[in-house]
């Protein structure tokens, strides 16, 4: 099968080189120094679970120079990229390319589907911790892997077949991939992770260690995964779990030191996907009829700092 990885960072590189060291067909889509050094050296996983996984050498190239034809087409840039991936895709997907938005924002792939009619965009999700050390090596500390994508309600399912297949060979590679029929409920239980650590993480200045016990921090990150809950709610989305308590274990699990990476895009002065982790819940509670106080308050914070 042929891949397309859209964004080689620290999700779509460490996917992309779990596939290729498969056997998979797999063209890295990136840029700058990072592009030049796996073009030069491969492209590097180090991790501590199977040691280090190096493609060399690694097709690689960026958005511009991409003219293939992929089946499948895995979207890993930030939130604040995401037209760069549609005009990609509208330039070189076709009707019977899966194209699988992973990224932290929950309804990407709605987002893509609107502005790509005739294309197919599912929605996807993603547990991993792992970020780009330096060109050409990306670290993965954690050995958790986990990949959920699937088509919306009422969406065309065409492809399904195909989707199926990706997910069996996903899980060839090592990845534990879900092609699962509840997307948007599985989906937005990421989210309820993944967006109160990082809003939580970036208004106290903390890291994962410091939600390890009881305090006004581990109480601030519960009450927004409670908020993100309470919406799901509102949406008629229904968990058989307590994300509260699933939320802590995963944390607690964490190693200490942990930054997400929204915290370490804002640390660095860069553009990060602050709208869709944080404003997004202020404007979905407000969509919902659905008070989201503690996301308010992160919100107006993050604007009065001007964090994109």
């Amino acid at each position: 099968m042929k891949f397309a990885i859209v964004g080689t960072g620290g999700t779509g590189g460490t996917l992309g080189a779990y596939l290729a060291s498969h056997g998979q067909d797999v063209t890295f889509i990136a840029r700058g120094n990072h592009l030049a050094a796996i073009r030069q050296n491969g492209l590097t996983i180090r991790t501590e679970h199977r040691g280090d996984i190096v493609i060399k050498p690694a097709k690689a190239c960026t958005m511009d120079e991409y003219t293939d034809t992929p089946d499948v087409m895995l979207v890993c840039v930030k939130y604040y990229n995401i037209d760069d991936a549609i005009a990609l895709a509208r330039r070189t997907a076709n009707a019977d390319t899966l194209i699988v938005p992973i990224l932290n924002v929950f309804g990407t792939g709605e987002v893509m589907q609107q502005a790509l009619p005739g294309l197919t965009c599912l929605d996807g999700c993603m547990y991993i911790f792992a970020k780009i050390q330096e060109p050409g090596v990306i670290v993965q500390p954690e050995k958790i892997l986990r990949v959920f994508f699937g088509f919306r309600p009422g969406q065309d399912d065409r492809l399904s077949t195909k989707a199926k297949e990706l997910e069996q060979i996903m899980q060839a590679a090592d990845i534990h991939a879900h092609f699962t029929k509840h997307i948007q409920r599985d989906a937005l239980q990421k989210f309820a992770f993944v967006s109160p650590m990082g809003a939580a993480g970036l208004y106290f200045e903390a890291v994962s260690d410091d939600f390890q016990h009881e305090g006004p921090l581990r109480d601030f990150f519960t009450g927004l995964i409670r908020e993100v809950v309470a919406i799901g709610h509102a949406m008629g989305i229904i968990w058989e779990n307590d994300l509260v308590e699933t939320g802590l274990k995963m944390i607690d699990a964490f190693k200490p030191g942990l930054r997400t990476s929204m915290q370490r895009d804002v640390l660095a002065g860069k553009p990060s996907e602050f709208s869709g982790l944080v404003s997004r819940i202020v404007a979905l509670g407000k969509k919902y009829d659905v008070p989201t106080p503690l996301y308010q308050k992160v919100d107006q914070w993050g604007q009065e700092y001007h964090i994109r």
